[in-house]
């Protein structure tokens, strides 16, 4: 566990208590300070309160999909450097494409493995 990893912090954002809770318990064994919501509103408001340096963003939910909250986040220029990744159970190459357009960094594909987590934070994250 790195001590630098206490200063980074990391917003889950998945409808899914599975998704939430394994990424958080992964995180938080890195040292990582988590905080995790279920929906596209709730990760509106955890953004402005939580100010977080990452962002994992699944991309079906009801209401707002991850497209919607990852194009609303990076219209907001104090918000638009925060890297945002996103989640998705299926590997189109459209989701993709549609993550970038919105403004994402990246996409993972669910279920992920601890080690693309930690290497989604390694390379898009700088070091406080």
């Amino acid at each position: 566990m790195s001590e630098d990893n206490a200063s980074v912090k990391v917003l889950i954002v998945d409808d899914s208590g599975t998704i939430r809770k394994t990424a958080e318990a992964i995180l938080s064994r890195e040292g990582y300070n988590v905080s995790s919501v279920d929906n596209g509103f709730k990760a509106l408001s955890k953004v402005m309160a939580f100010k977080p340096d990452i962002i994992f963003l699944d991309i079906m939910m009801p209401r707002l999909d991850g497209y919607q909250v990852c194009s609303v986040i990076k219209s907001n220029p104090e918000f638009k450097e925060i890297p945002i990744i996103m989640l998705s159970s299926k590997d189109g190459v459209f989701d993709k494409a549609r993550g970038r357009i919105a403004g994402s960094e990246f996409f993972m594909t669910k279920p992920f493995s601890r080690d693309e987590l930690l290497s989604a934070i390694g390379e898009h994250v700088r070091k406080k």
